[in-house]
């Protein structure tokens, strides 16, 4: 059973983001605030859900959140701040958002950028401990695969439908055949063994 909050005096926000490791779109983020006694059996970290269950959940979370936004940072922008400062940028523009005001802030991961003046904590695999960082896992997630969705209408080749943008054997193999699209980054090389993340 995930936990609902890392603390208690203050009004916590959950954040993640999906997308970091891809070679096309933007990075996604998304940050969730619950009710301090809030439970959800369900709700877990979305790479442990299918995609069914994950689009189920997303009209749950948005419906009994205290508030959500989710917000993204492009392709453009990832090829001139990095894709680490992307991802932090992205979880600042969903922690923007908020209807209500987060004053203490949790992440997924082990590095945050500060927000304002409001405390944070880094918590690995946060994804899996805690309820609002699951959540925004699941939105982050489902509206980055809705929008690689969208623009995979024009750019078939790169069977974007399947893989969202990650890079996978054949996603890669039709970039070095037909070379890029205007939504791929263009810092990140297919040409490597190994995809370097900045």
């Amino acid at each position: 059973m995930l936990l609902t909050t890392f603390q208690q005096e203050l009004l916590e926000a959950g954040c993640d983001e999906a997308g970091r490791g891809c070679l096309a779109g933007p990075v996604f983020a998304a940050a969730v605030i619950f009710p301090p006694d809030y439970t959800n059996s369900l709700l877990n970290d979305s790479k442990q859900l299918s995609e069914k269950k994950r689009m189920a959940l997303r009209p749950i979370i948005e419906q009994e959140a205290l508030a959500f936004a989710v917000a993204s940072v492009s392709a453009a922008e990832i090829d001139k701040i990095n894709i680490l400062n992307a991802s932090f940028l992205a979880m600042h523009r969903a922690l923007d958002q908020l209807q209500h005001k987060a004053q203490y802030i949790i992440v997924d991961g082990n590095r945050f950028k500060n927000y304002l003046e409001v405390p944070h904590s880094c918590i690995v695999k946060g994804d899996s401990k805690y309820l609002s960082i699951a959540a925004a896992s699941i939105l982050a997630k489902t509206y980055r695969d809705d929008y690689m969705d969208g623009i995979a209408v024009d750019y078939p080749i790169y069977d974007w439908l399947s893989n969202k943008g990650y890079p996978t054997i054949k996603h890669r193999n039709a970039v070095l055949a037909y070379g890029s699209s205007p939504h791929h980054r263009k810092t990140f090389k297919v040409t490597e063994p190994q995809l370097k993340l900045f």
